[in-house]
């Protein structure tokens, strides 16, 4: 198969290249803005049909949450309006389509997990573009797969672990929220599930990270603990940690439909860690 792997450079797209040298079996096409420019229509039909793209893995995306407030017209364009455009391209082809999503389509009122089956209601601009992205997909694609997943963190890009580690060298007390709870995942993991998924046609909507949950701050002590550490983690709520976006106060979803249509889940979120600050040692990130 011909695999085409947007946002190429970004946590996902990157494991995501590192995986296709284990699976040699199917030609790989990663394309960040230099290569493919997502929001160019014409440009993208052009390249899914010169090179008989199979399967597309949208992992592109704009992410910076707080300031998709202050330029929701962007953020539309990438979240929303590119993956579109990718999706009907692929209609025309024949192709598939993987739609990477997030826990920010849910409002995160109350304790109970999301399923796939719950009707979303972001709160943020962020969410919002990333629920529209993938009603998009699913509308204009007719072999589509949304995956929804949080909390991500990589060895490449920016995220939490590596924030964490980086202040854990200045700082010897850091205060972070508790009141947000979710599942950490690595990319590592959700990758194999990615590429598990494109050699399949089990079309639809899910939802997937690393098994279990924990809140922010826990999460930090965690990494603390792995990486021998000594940093005391403060633990606060949201209300001292103000943000120009609204974030879930509760980020559980529920993967079980992973089980169901025969796709393995991904390993708990401590064991993901483990290996990653292992690999963040020896490579020393």
């Amino acid at each position: 198969m011909n695999i085409l792997v947007t946002g190429a450079n970004g946590q996902l797209g990157n494991e995501m290249r590192v995986l296709s040298a284990e699976n040699q079996q199917h030609t790989y096409f990663f394309t960040d803005v230099q290569e493919l420019d997502i929001c160019d229509e014409q440009a993208i039909r052009a390249f899914v049909t010169d090179n008989r793209v199979d399967v597309i893995v949208n992992c592109a995306a704009y992410t910076a949450v707080d300031k998709a407030e202050d330029n929701p017209e962007l953020c539309d364009k990438l979240n929303h309006i590119a993956p579109g455009y990718l999706a009907a391209a692929a209609e025309a082809c024949g192709a598939a389509m993987i739609q990477v999503s997030t826990d920010y389509v849910f409002d995160g009122i109350g304790h109970i997990p999301y399923t796939e089956e719950v009707t979303p209601c972001p709160n943020s601009v962020y969410g919002s573009t990333k629920l529209a992205g993938e009603q998009a997909v699913m509308e204009k694609c007719s072999r589509a797969m949304v995956i929804r997943t949080a909390w991500l963190y990589s060895i490449y890009g920016n995220n939490f672990v590596k924030t964490m580690l980086r202040l854990g060298e200045t700082y010897s007390i850091l205060r972070v929220v508790e009141d947000q709870i979710g599942s950490p995942t690595y990319t590592e993991d959700l990758s194999k599930l990615l590429v598990s998924m494109i050699q399949t046609d089990k079309y639809g909507i899910y939802q997937a990270h690393n098994e279990g949950v924990c809140s922010w701050a826990e999460f930090a002590r965690t990494i603390f603990k792995l990486a021998n550490m000594n940093v005391t983690v403060e633990s606060i709520p949201s209300s001292e940690y103000p943000t120009k976006a609204i974030r879930p106060l509760n980020s559980r979803m529920d993967t079980s439909k992973l089980i169901e249509y025969g796709f393995n889940k991904l390993p708990k979120w401590q064991d993901g860690l483990m290996r990653y600050i292992a690999i963040f040692k020896n490579q020393n990130l």
